[in-house]
């Protein structure tokens, strides 16, 4: 069975995170979406310093699907450069009972 893995990424609001999920899970890339209420992101583009209003998303998938998972996070987001930061979970990390679920809810793809 292959590993959990978690997906963090940003999006301009929850409108736009949910739409990807939704389109994710249909493809049974994910087998869960966190998408967590609006928060404030600074950050330094082109030289400036910015800070906008971001929506966090966790991605939640097997190790096996996240090279699939950021190929379709990233064409589906709207920003140039998107957040898509993918975390590796050994195995002694997570739930046996989680683990077997998140691979059950995407074997199919």
């Amino acid at each position: 069975m292959s590993e959990a893995a978690l997906i963090y990424t940003t999006w301009p609001d929850g409108e736009s995170a949910a739409a990807a999920a939704a389109l994710l899970l249909e493809d049974k890339l994910i087998a869960c979406a966190n998408i967590l209420a609006a928060g404030r992101s600074l950050y330094r583009w082109e030289g400036e310093t910015c800070a906008e209003a971001e929506t966090v998303m966790l991605l939640k998938t097997t190790a096996d699907r996240v090279d699939t998972l950021r190929d379709r996070v990233l064409a589906l987001h709207p920003y140039d450069t998107p957040c898509v930061l993918g975390i590796d979970l050994r195995g002694e990390q997570a739930s046996p009972a989680f683990t077997q679920w998140l691979h059950d809810a995407v074997q199919d793809a």
